[in-house]
Formats: structure tokens, C-alpha cells, sequence
């Protein structure tokens, strides 16, 4: 190997992520809560066009005030056709999970969307089954294409919707 050569740099312990991972020195989060939890609806999915791109989102609404989600191609049309009560010829993923837990007795009560944070939305789908109740972490737009499925209630914390007032 050439003298010139020299090893690049890199992390000396490999069980550190990255730099480019946040750490909580350089993001800090305030875990706690963002308050109480407000029942929503969806207005719809809509598009955003710019000179130079296309973004899709999911709108939610206590009524007053609206909660813009961005969302992907596959959730937008997923959440979009079971509001419009189109019905595919064969099972879409989110139908497929609810066929399954439909099979299973199990049933989707309510999603919530509770946290914020760095710009990003989380959720949470919560189960019923004969001896209890499940909380399952979600993207929203994959949480919301659920509810829908099941007729489920949505809620969005308090802190959530008045950020998004905010903006």
C-alpha cells in the first residue's frame, strides 16, 4: 500500500452511532406531555403544488382549528379511497391488517397522534382484545389509513394542535 494512504476516519467505538444520528446533547428533547387529547376528524387529503414539487398531506380538524400532516403517495390513496368508500379488487396493506386483526378479535379503538418532535409527527394505534389493551407505535399517516378502516375515534394532543396554529 502506498505511504500516502491513510486510513479514514471513523468512529473507534462501533457501538456509537454515527455523528449524523441527533444525540441529546445536540437535539434536546422534552419528553412530558403535550396535553390533553383532543378528538379530530379528517377534512381530507389534499395536494401542494410548488414550481418544482408535489407534497401531499392529510388534514385533520377539531372544527376550529386544522393540522396539516405530510404524508406519502401510498397513505395519501389509502386513507383517500376508504373515505371516498372505494373498494379495491384485492386487499391493500392497510386492509390486510385489518383483516387480519378482524380474524385475530382484536379492534382498533382509537389512534392518537401525541408527540412532536425535530419536525415529525408520532402516533400511536391502540388495540382491544378480549383481556386488554395494546399500544402500537405509528407512523400517522399509516395510523390514520387504520382508523378509517376500523371507524376508530383520532385524537391529537392539545400542545400538537396549537403548534400547528402557530405556524
Amino acid at each position: 500500500m502506498p505511504d500516502e494512504f491513510e486510513e479514514a476516519p471513523g468512529p473507534e467505538d462501533l457501538n456509537q452511532p454515527p455523528s449524523f444520528f441527533p444525540t441529546d446533547d445536540e437535539l434536546p428533547r422534552q419528553p412530558g406531555s403535550m396535553g390533553e387529547l383532543v378528538e379530530v376528524q379528517i377534512d381530507g387529503v389534499y395536494q401542494e403544488e410548488t414550481a418544482t414539487s408535489a407534497s401531499l398531506f392529510v388534514r385533520l380538524t377539531d372544527g376550529e382549528r386544522v393540522l396539516p400532516i405530510r404524508i406519502g403517495g401510498f397513505e395519501a390513496h389509502a386513507i383517500n379511497s376508504t373515505l371516498e368508500g372505494v373498494r379495491p379488487d384485492r386487499p391493500m396493506t392497510h386492509d390486510l391488517m385489518r383483516n387480519i386483526l378482524e380474524r385475530l378479535d382484536v379492534s382498533v379503538d382509537r389512534v392518537v397522534i401525541d408527540d412532536l418532535w425535530n419536525g415529525i409527527y408520532y402516533a400511536k394505534i391502540y388495540l382491544k382484545t378480549a383481556k386488554e389493551e395494546i399500544e402500537i407505535d405509528a407512523r400517522p399517516s399509516d395510523a390514520l389509513a387504520t382508523a378509517v378502516r376500523f371507524g376508530a375515534s383520532i385524537f391529537v394532543a392539545e400542545g400538537i394542535l396549537e403548534e400547528s396554529g402557530d405556524e
